[in-house]
């Protein structure tokens, strides 16, 4: 069980930044103790916008350290310089082969993962037992929900939480939770609903999914019925009356539930309440100390995801939270 708190917090990091440079659609994800699970669309490489000197030096990065992106940034200049355009186009080429395609992910993930782990545990070899599985899924809504579903649902049927929102590694959890990943969550589940199978844009409506996903997450996650001579349900999940309470709120968290799942990623000393309330302790803070920089003028911050009525906040989400974290 290598995978504790920080560690997948830095492989879901290691997760994104490959993603961005790779074009592989994340569109959910979950992070166990002992292994992952990935719902990935992989594009067509003819469709993906060519690599520039501009745009690779912006997104190198997130993958590299800065000696090494210095490196191929003098390397341009040199072939400039030389005029050698083919140097270019070779500096260029060495890169582009590894996006849009699902095997180059898949190591430089488990080669970053392997690394970071060995380095943090004081290890040396493979971390992995062998090539991971790959399945090939229909690009149509019942296909893709069922496989997205059993994703975002494994540590409800692992007896790790209770519900799906609650864990923090997970395409469904990160959405819900609201943290710098949280729309690029948001639109990965958008992706495997037939309304943006049809229209692409449709996908970036969260308003939209987040009800229809999370019907089906808590159908689709229902226990099954309990084994007559034990006693004991067939597959952990939902007893029908949560499922039903689901159905009657139409999918939709309520304000209490949203903001329970929220309160577990604020920084310390953050303010909720209303516009007025907010910005009046953001005031008084400000006159003493001027504890959050002198260029900002207010305090009350809206927080998006839901609706949140009247309630505000004073602060952003922060980083890097422990899982279960919250009010007692």
């Amino acid at each position: 069980m290598v995978f504790g708190r920080q560690e997948k917090e830095v492989f879901r990091k290691i997760l994104r930044n490959l993603e961005a440079f790779a074009g592989v659609r994340l569109v959910t994800y979950c992070l166990m103790d002992n292994h992952f699970h990935l719902l990935v669309e992989v594009p067509d490489r003819e469709e993906l916008v060519p690599l520039t000197e501009e745009t690779l030096l912006t997104v190198l990065p997130r993958l590299h350290d800065a000696a090494t992106v210095d490196g191929v940034r003098q390397e341009f200049a040199r072939a400039r310089e030389a005029g050698n355009e083919a140097w270019h186009r070779e500096i260029l080429g060495r890169y582009e082969r590894r996006r849009g395609s699902l095997a180059f992910f898949l190591k430089d993930v488990k080669q970053r993962v392997t690394l970071y782990i060995n380095k943090r545990r004081d290890r040396t070899g493979t971390l992995w037992e062998g090539r991971y599985k790959s399945v090939l899924i229909e690009g149509r809504e019942t296909a893709l929900l069922t496989v997205a579903a059993y994703i975002d649902l494994n540590p409800v049927r692992a007896g790790i939480v209770a519900t799906p929102e609650a864990y923090r590694w997970s395409g469904y959890g990160e959405a819900i939770g609201g943290n710098n990943g949280a729309n690029l969550a948001k639109t990965g589940l958008g992706v495997v609903l037939s309304e943006a199978l049809r229209e692409t844009e449709w996908c970036h409506d969260w308003v939209s999914t987040r009800s229809r996903y999370r019907l089906f997450l808590y159908g689709e996650g229902q226990e099954r019925d309990a084994n007559e001579l034990t006693g004991q349900s067939d597959r952990r999940g939902f007893c029908e009356a949560a499922v039903e309470a689901v159905v009657a709120q139409k999918g939709e968290l309520s304000v209490p539930e949203l903001l329970r799942q929220r309160v577990r990623y604020f920084c310390d000393g953050a303010v909720i309440g209303t516009a007025e309330f907010v910005d009046e302790v953001f005031a008084r803070e400000q006159a003493c100390s001027q504890r959050f920089g002198k260029n900002r003028t207010t305090g009350a911050r809206r927080m998006r995801g839901a609706d949140w009525g009247e309630l505000r906040v004073l602060r952003d989400l922060r980083k890097g939270v422990p899982q279960g974290a919250g009010p007692s």
